[in-house]
């Protein structure tokens, strides 16, 4: 008799990571011939059994666990994007070898769970230790990104952009044109690339090495998993199927879950931060496409400045708002007076009338609710293609990774809201607030209702993403190495 497949997915553990490779792992539990372990940090466990029904959810699949490793980091960093390098740095020391152990014969909890052992590895694209770990055991690996596609084909190529001279940048022209992208041809200017291209040391720059590694190791894979559909990623996604046998375009991965999973619970979440309920509540008193969703995610940081300047521009236009502020998401000066204690009273004022303000929010059902019309967003790839599900036009300020080139996407090639980035003045943020919001609403309402019915169509029985989704199962299964 053959050995059911089981499945290890390990996530980067973060936010986002571990929402998106969550969704995954409960469409591959839907089969129950599929074992799937899902390894996570204690740190990330500990705070998804506090805040979310993740526990009572994956219960219901005897099939699947979880299992948890620490990842050497101090329980009090706040693991804010400033301490990526420090996390993915700590995962590699400390992780990575109790992970090789875990998956051996002789460290293996398979055996005491009398689960199969595990026959293929589904692993976030910045760990390279994972494609010597696979051979080790003798098991596929599939890379799955959970950033955009967009991004992750930019990391590939910046050895070739420093060999062709393109990185460092010679002057100061951010707008200059990077015309030696493939599939990405008269799209990028320089203030697209990732903000580490934009170091003139950018050799010297601590992520490059990473990056560098992730471009060597990514085609060692036996396949490449992203999270988006063909009608947005189709141009790049055929360059990777130069590079890689096997590439799943399976998302957007959030709506594929719940269009193959019927029954859902009634807060289902995978925040490792603790949801406010009490905006949908608010959300129901407002009126139909009225309210601006202002959010800059888990990892961003902003200055006091930047936060006084986004509050001012909200505030002057007009409009109604469901504003996430995050803890620790503020860095606030040691020496000085802070502008936030300081703030006028009008401010208070008029955000205690049309405002409504929250530490962290259910994000995918603020952006289903009929009252939101807009999205002033960070541009982390989940928060745009759920943006793009429900078809709410987005305002983007980027902060790091693969944002800078989603808001360029968002505004120029897809055209469902405006780029903000490096623009971000109260006054700027009040005229693109009141253009996504009044004078061009329609226009990007219209365009963005349209893509989120292809991404819609993407995931039902018969799309590219279903049928994408179909072959990595079939291929979990079946494939050998």
């Amino acid at each position: 008799m053959e050995t059911q497949p089981h499945v290890l997915i390990f996530p980067l553990p973060l936010q986002g990571p571990v929402n998106c490779m969550l969704n995954l792992a409960e469409i591959l539990c839907i089969h129950d011939d599929i074992h799937v372990t899902f390894l996570n940090t204690d740190h990330v466990h500990r705070r998804l059994l506090s805040y979310t029904d993740a526990d009572e959810r994956f219960r219901r699949y005897p099939n699947f666990r979880f299992q948890t490793l620490p990842d050497g980091m101090p329980e009090d960093s706040p693991r804010t994007g400033e301490q990526i390098v420090e996390l993915i740095q700590s995962i590699e020391k400390v992780t990575c070898p109790l992970f090789r152990e875990m998956v051996t014969a002789g460290g293996s909890a398979s055996a005491r769970s009398e689960k199969p052992p595990v026959s293929c590895l589904i692993v976030d694209g910045i760990f390279p230790f994972a494609v010597d770990i696979a051979k080790d055991i003798g098991v596929p690996l599939f890379y799955f990104d959970t950033i955009s596609p967009c991004a992750v084909w930019i990391y590939l190529l910046v050895p070739k952009l420093i060999e062709a001279g393109e990185l460092p940048f010679q002057g100061d022209d951010l707008d200059a044109p990077v015309p030696c992208v493939p599939g990405m041809e008269n799209i990028l200017r320089r203030r697209d690339l990732p903000n580490f291209c934009q170091s003139k040391t950018i050799l010297e720059d601590p992520i490059i090495q990473m990056v560098l590694n992730e471009a060597q190791y990514l085609p060692k894979a036996q396949g490449l998993i992203f999270n988006t559909f063909q009608d947005i990623d189709g141009p790049i996604l055929q360059q990777f199927r130069s590079i890689s046998p096997n590439v799943y375009a399976v998302g957007p991965l959030h709506a594929h879950r719940k269009a193959r999973i019927d029954s859902e619970l009634p807060k289902t979440s995978n925040s490792i931060w603790k949801e406010d309920w009490s905006c949908m509540e608010w959300l129901d008193k407002q009126p139909q496409k009225s309210v601006l969703y202002v959010s800059i995610g888990s990892l961003a940081v902003i200055s006091e400045h930047q936060f006084m300047e986004l509050w001012h521009g909200l505030v002057k236009s007009g409009v109604r708002f469901l504003w996430v502020q995050r803890p620790g998401s503020i860095i606030r000066p040691s020496n000085s007076e802070s502008q936030i204690s300081k703030a006028s009273v009008e401010l208070s004022r008029e955000t205690e009338e049309r405002g409504c303000i929250v530490s962290w929010a259910p994000q995918e059902r603020v952006l289903a609710h009929p009252s939101v019309a807009g999205f002033l967003t960070h541009s982390g790839w989940n928060s745009t293609l759920e943006s793009i599900v429900e078809g709410v036009p987005m305002i983007c300020w980027p902060y790091f990774v693969d944002q800078q080139v989603n808001s360029r996407y968002v505004g120029e090639v897809w055209k469902i809201g405006l780029d903000m980035k490096d623009l971000c003045s109260q006054d700027v943020v009040e005229r693109m607030v009141r253009e996504v919001m009044e004078g061009k609403k329609d226009e990007f309402i219209e365009r963005s209702e349209k893509l989120a019915n292809l991404a819609k169509q993407s995931v039902m029985e018969g799309g590219d993403s279903y049928q994408d989704m179909e072959r990595l199962i079939n291929d979990i299964r079946h494939m050998r190495i």
